[in-house]
């Protein structure tokens, strides 16, 4: 049962041209927002669970997407930025140039008492992977799973947070995390060694990741699971056959 929802839409919304801005407020069913979508020469969109809507009368232009890069926090080598103290993100599509071209600006949410349903077996100690194909929930589930373990369990929580979705832009991690602690990873590639670290230096009880998806993240899983640590993890996939049919995660 959902018993809280903090999404800071209006951080996300300052930052986008005032036209696609006053667009969204117009939507009846903005909490249910997942994506707006600019893409350079073509309308903007609103996507939601069950389609797309149009938010600008006029296409995109340079002007449009350097408005909202000046906005926001900067890209990291993932093409992925945010906006401080929120869970946004916002991710680039660049030209051969590396201009940008189009932005992908996702609504993160915390929820609290979306874990509700797997409550009990979270609360078991034992490490747990989360399939599902992107824009499912899997971060918003891992980021009240960190807040229960951390705030109601007194566990020791270490959120390695390779994008800063799970707890946010900016050093201070987001609320919805709870007492969780979150480490940063200054590059995608060193997602794995930041695992490993966060077992050897920190103690944790508890580490939660997202995205598992190469053979060294999945053998630094191996380790912390060999050390006691419960392990909490996603990984993309729509069902157990796609988990064993890939070489890496099976």
């Amino acid at each position: 049962m959902q018993h809280a929802i903090t999404d800071d839409l209006e951080a996300l919304l300052a930052a986008l041209p005032p036209g696609i801005h006053d667009a969204v407020n117009r939507l009846e069913n903005r909490s249910e927002l997942l994506e707006i979508v600019m893409d350079l020469g073509r309308f903007a969109e609103g996507r939601f669970p069950e389609g797309e809507v149009i938010l600008s009368t006029q296409p995109i232009t340079s002007g449009d997407l350097e408005y909202v890069v000046e906005r926001i926090g900067e890209f990291g080598d993932d093409n992925r930025a945010g906006i401080e103290r929120t869970l946004h993100r916002i991710s680039a599509l660049r030209n051969r140039k590396g201009k940008v071209v189009g932005l992908t600006c996702r609504i993160g949410r915390a929820v609290l008492g979306s874990i509700a349903l797997i409550r009990d077996i979270v609360e078991q100690g034992q490490s747990i992977l989360i399939l599902g194909r992107p824009g499912v929930g899997k971060t918003t589930l891992l980021r009240e799973i960190a807040r229960v373990l951390a705030d109601e369990a007194n566990k020791r929580v270490v959120v390695v947070d390779t994008s800063n979705e799970i707890a946010g832009d900016g050093d201070i991690p987001h609320h919805g995390i709870g007492r969780a602690r979150r480490m940063q990873v200054a590059r995608t590639a060193e997602q794995h060694a930041v695992m490993i670290e966060a077992v050897e230096n920190h103690m944790p009880q508890v580490i939660i990741i997202d995205e598992i998806g190469t053979e060294l993240e999945a053998a630094a899983a191996r380790t912390i699971a060999e050390r006691g640590v419960q392990l909490v993890a996603t990984a993309h996939g729509n069902s157990l056959g796609n988990l064993l049919v890939n070489p890496t995660l099976s």
